[in-house]
């Protein structure tokens, strides 16, 4: 039997197939720079009667990420647990639900520093940042990775404006013949 040998024209267009065929499965990461104004529907709170004014709020908001990614325009529901010594510090965290189309759903873990600085008047302003995650989907979400930073301010007494930004990556969608 005599050994095969490849000609050099058909080893390089083997090889470019290849690197075109790896390249195009691969799935490219995103940019996300999304806003809402998240706006309390159900709150559970429980106030710390020692006088620290320590509070646990426990919160159900709603809004629509407007930006820049895959979740803009997307109706995004927050379930969040706030944990705040007002003028001290606190430990925000919870979920981001963002709805995009029918069965189309995101989870975003996330959590939040709150640290307390002096304000133009002398007062503490509070100062929310941390960072989230998906951790699942489901629809066109399934399989989506992705991470970055989170700052939520003040928009009113009850009202947070939550900005997201970092990357996402949805796998690469199957292609049919």
């Amino acid at each position: 039997m005599s050994p095969t040998y490849f000609k050099p024209a058909r080893l390089v267009a083997l090889l470019a197939l290849s690197i075109v065929s790896a390249v195009s499965s691969l799935a490219m990461a995103e940019p996300l720079n999304v806003q809402a104004v998240m706006v309390p529907k159900e709150q559970i709170r429980l106030d710390f009667k020692d006088g620290s004014g320590h509070f646990v709020l426990m919160v159900r908001r709603e809004g629509t990420a407007a930006g820049t990614g895959l979740l803009d325009d997307a109706a995004i529901s927050e379930f969040g647990r706030h944990d705040i010594v007002p003028g001290v510090s606190g430990d925000p965290s919870g979920y981001l639900v963002a709805t995009k189309g029918e069965g189309n759903l995101a989870y975003l873990k996330w959590t939040v520093r709150a640290i307390f600085l002096p304000g133009k008047d002398g007062k503490p302003e509070i100062n929310d940042n941390g960072f989230w995650e998906v951790v699942g989907g489901t629809g066109t979400f399934k399989g989506l990775k992705g991470a970055g930073t989170l700052h939520i301010k003040s928009v009113s007494p009850t009202d947070r404006l939550f900005k997201l930004e970092g990357e996402m990556v949805l796998p690469p969608q199957p292609t049919r013949p």
